[in-house]
Formats: C-alpha cells, structure tokens, sequence
C-alpha cells in the first residue's frame, strides 16, 4: 500500500459513503458519511503514511482528514504546522481526532497549550483547554488549579459551546482528581448549571459537572 495515491483514497472513501450515516453526523455537525469502523479499517490496511496524511489533510474532505489523523506520526508536525492544522480543523470530529490522536502525541503540545487556551477563535480555545485538561489528569504538578476554577467560573457560562464543553470537562476533572479543590468545582458546577440539562441516553452519566465528578468519585470508591 505504499504507493497508494490521493485519489485512490479518495475513491475509497466515496465508495463507503452511505447518506443514512451522513444525515446521522450531520445532525452532530459533521459532513462526511463514512461509518467510522470502516474509516478505521481504512487507516490500519493503510498504516502509517505521513506524506500520504499530509496530503489528504490539504484536501477539502472531512473524511480524508479524520483519516489523516489516524495514519500520521504524529510527532513529526511542527508547532506551526499543528497551529495551521488546528484552525482548519472547523468540523467536531476532526477537531477532537487532532487533538486526542494528533497534538497530544506531539512533543510541541505543551507550547501550544496555553496560547492556544486564550486564542480569540473558540475552536482553538478548546483546544488549548483539552490539553489543559490532559494535563490536569497526567501531570498536574505546575498547574495553578484555582487560578483555573476562576477563568471557568466568570467564563464558562457565557463560552460558546465547543469551548464551554472543553472547560466544563477540565471543571469536572479537577473535581473528580484532586479532592482538595472538589467542593469549589462541585459549587462552580451548581451555580452556572452549564450543560445541567443535557439530554442523557441510560446508562450514560450526564456531562453536568456535579453528576460527573459525584458518579465518577463514586466509581472510585472514594
């Protein structure tokens, strides 16, 4: 598969467009119609290929980006590279793909971290706050956490929705992972009541924070 072509990926990926699954993404905000176990079957018969994942990324196809995502090595972008991808990145799914499977796995992540956490664009806000939000999970050691529940709680509220989901799932990972600072982001979670009435399929735990932290804490047994 070596030499397998833009094209060639291309058609493939038309081929497995079905109008059933692109209505269902499209609802989610997604343009693109590939069930995503026959995107990944895709990306492993492929392997990596960064020049090819390079190229598929240039192209105006959602699909081929989130392909892109899968068949890249990850810490071969550049800082630049990863800041141009990210604010090309308009759709949900290929922003989260990026972010979880691509920036995370690059040695520039924490660089980008905290420009990105305050960038004027809510998209690359996000961003910024999963990474933030990565590292208040792994390697919370330099973090300022209440100098983070402040910035979340005067605003969170008022974030536009990609960057108020990123903030609220930081909010409700401090809570869940560092008990000292639970009851101020259980406080935060119940005055702003963001995402409190967040339909919530069964067996699913709401993305309310005080839900979340309290169901997660509970797992956990503490």
């Amino acid at each position: 598969m070596a030499e397998t072509t833009v094209a060639e990926v291309l058609a493939e990926l038309a081929e497995l467009a079905d109008p059933r699954t692109r209505a269902v993404n499209e609802r989610h905000g997604d343009d693109h119609g590939v069930n995503l176990t026959k995107l990944r079957a895709l990306a492993k018969r492929l392997k990596t290929q960064q020049d090819l994942a390079c190229q598929l990324w240039k192209t105006d196809d959602t699909a081929a980006k989130l392909l892109a995502t899968l068949i890249c090595r990850p810490t071969a972008f550049t800082r630049d590279e990863l800041d141009t991808m990210i604010r090309q990145a308009r759709t949900p799914k290929v922003h989260d793909w990026l972010v979880n499977y691509v920036v995370k796995k690059n040695p520039h992540a924490e660089e980008l971290r905290l420009p990105w956490s305050t960038d004027p664009d809510p998209a690359v806000a996000a961003a910024g706050w999963s990474l933030t939000t990565e590292r208040v999970t792994k390697k919370p050691e330099g973090l300022d956490l209440p100098a983070l529940l402040d910035i979340i709680e005067t605003q969170m509220k008022a974030a536009p929705d990609r960057l108020q989901w990123a903030m609220n799932h930081c909010l409700a990972e401090i809570g869940i992972d560092h008990p000292q600072h639970r009851p101020r982001a259980l406080a935060i979670g119940e005055r702003l009541e963001v995402l409190k009435d967040y339909p919530t399929s069964p067996g699913c735990t709401s993305p309310f924070a005080p839900v979340w932290i309290a169901e997660m804490v509970r797992r956990r047994g503490e």
